[in-house]
């Protein structure tokens, strides 16, 4: 077995953004609901992944202005979502309309500015190369991401859509998303680390 896969396990299913904010969807909105978040988080993963097979994860270690402005958005964003966690409610049935699980889209996007991933996918391609072309290579760690994050990602919606069962007070949902949005807020101080 390549041991690939076993770095990139490891890496996606520790804590950092996507498992907080999916653990925390999964509680508040259900299983089903999140399932948007779910792909979106495994496509624009794999994106990244392969894009870092590419070069762009060695273009972004050879420019540190770039890299400092990734990490500048990226802890801006992890601490406006850390602060509406915070912030949230429990799910119920009468929600706005900004009140929802993230789709595809804004889940994929998220990615570019996580820096759990991209320190993960720049970590795979120069220590688990196998010497193939940059297209190859490209295909190689951006399906191995994908698919093991798409396991990953169901495992931590699940979990969080059962948590839901004993956060149903305002007072146990209250003391859940200030616990993820602790670690959530840590993971942004985390970009400049």
């Amino acid at each position: 077995m390549d041991p690939l896969y076993l770095f990139v396990f490891l890496g996606l299913f520790s804590p950092g953004p996507n498992v907080i904010l999916l653990t925390a969807s999964g509680a508040r909105f259900g299983f089903r609901p999140t399932l948007p978040h779910v792909a979106g988080v495994a496509l624009g993963v794999g994106v990244t992944a392969g894009l870092t097979g590419l070069g762009i994860g060695a273009l972004l270690e050879g420019w540190p202005v770039l890299k400092t402005g990734l990490s500048a958005v990226a802890a801006a964003w992890i601490g406006v979502m850390a602060w509406r966690l915070w912030h949230s409610e429990p799910g119920s049935t009468e929600r706005r309309s900004e009140d929802r699980p993230w789709g595809v889209t804004r889940a994929a996007l998220f990615q570019w500015v996580n820096p759990k991933v991209w320190a993960i996918a720049v970590a795979a391609a120069s220590g688990y190369s196998l010497g193939l072309s940059p297209i190859e290579e490209a295909q190689r760690l951006a399906l191995a991401f994908a698919g093991i994050n798409l396991f990953v990602c169901l495992f931590w919606s699940f979990a969080g859509s059962l948590l839901s069962l004993l956060l149903r007070d305002a007072k146990a949902w209250s003391i859940f998303a200030r616990i993820m949005a602790a670690g959530l807020g840590a993971s942004a101080v985390m970009v400049f680390l």
